[in-house]
């Protein structure tokens, strides 16, 4: 299909690949903001769920891309976006020239660059564009989005980011929005391994456990991505907003990197080890959900 000169609601449509938390719920935002829009994921049930809600679901990947002017995928990890990309039959192979494509996986930097060079060379106008917010933000629109990769293609994608975010950046050329996802989510890694340690320190010398936390609440030194965590720990309801196992899956990709490029990451590492014991029983759970292990770990230390 012919990219539109002016992408909207009335002259696009929209594509959406992988229908997990994250995609499942932009998939949702961009269709009750108005958008034409159909997905398809590559197990049949989420797809059921999210037809249930209104949103046309595709026979097959081949007719997704075959009626879509954007793409959009948001896939679990490198090995999905590979073979949906590149495999036989992926998204390479079927879309057309002038396609735009909004890859949102958080991704290893590597695989992000191999995309836009195989984009490119097809004329196809991809950007990476990474999702900074839990499952919360998204059904909210306040998350913010990091991209990398041509400006011109960026500028007008403008009228999708205003559907689903709250800011949007351009942080450079092709793999920069995920590069930046990982600057992003190390911060995260940590700051929960250290909120997870004052809790345990508070408990440890015998605080009110609500007093503890809601002043935590309150205080300059918790960002606000950690703020819902807390009630998370509060309640302990760790029903996940973002999977430890993603997170896992982030600070892996994050020592990775960071040991490709020659840079030490000592309390990203710290925090990476506490993940890795957790994720075989703890990965489906919040994020929050090593919160009782450091709790009871603590005086082993």
């Amino acid at each position: 299909m012919a990219t539109p000169n002016v992408l909207g609601k009335e002259n696009a449509k929209l594509g959406f690949i992988g229908l997990g938390i994250m995609g499942s719920r932009l998939t949702k935002r961009l269709h009750s903001a108005g958008w034409t829009i159909q997905a398809w994921n590559r197990s049949p049930e989420p797809g059921r769920k999210l037809e249930q809600s209104g949103v046309p679901i595709a026979a097959s990947l081949a007719s997704l891309i075959d009626n879509s002017d954007v793409l959009l995928s948001s896939l679990a990890n490198d090995a999905a976006v590979h073979s949906v990309y590149l495999d036989e039959g992926g998204v390479f192979s079927v879309a057309k020239p002038g396609t735009i494509i909004l890859e949102m996986s958080t991704i290893s930097p590597k695989l992000s660059q191999l995309l836009h060079r195989e984009a490119s060379a097809r004329g196809l106008r991809l950007i990476d564009l990474a999702v900074s917010g839990s499952a919360p933000a998204v059904e909210g629109g306040t998350v913010t989005l990091l991209a990398g990769g041509e400006r011109d293609t960026f500028e007008l994608c403008r009228p999708v980011y205003e559907s689903i975010a709250k800011q949007w950046f351009l942080m450079g050329g092709g793999s920069a929005g995920v590069q930046m996802k990982l600057v992003v989510n190390l911060l995260l890694g940590i700051g929960m391994q250290a909120v997870a340690e004052a809790v345990s320190l508070g408990l440890h010398l015998e605080l009110n456990k609500t007093v503890l936390l809601d002043v935590l609440s309150k205080t300059a030194v918790i960002p606000p991505a950690l703020v819902g965590k807390l009630k998370k720990i509060a309640t302990d309801d760790y029903s996940p907003q973002f999977p430890l196992r993603l997170m896992s899956k982030d600070m892996d990709l994050i020592t990775e990197t960071a040991s490709e490029i020659g840079v030490g990451l000592p309390a990203g590492r710290a925090a990476k080890c506490v993940l890795d014991a957790n994720v075989e029983l703890s990965g489906d759970l919040d994020l929050s959900a090593i919160t009782p292990f450091v709790l009871e770990h603590a005086s082993q230390s």
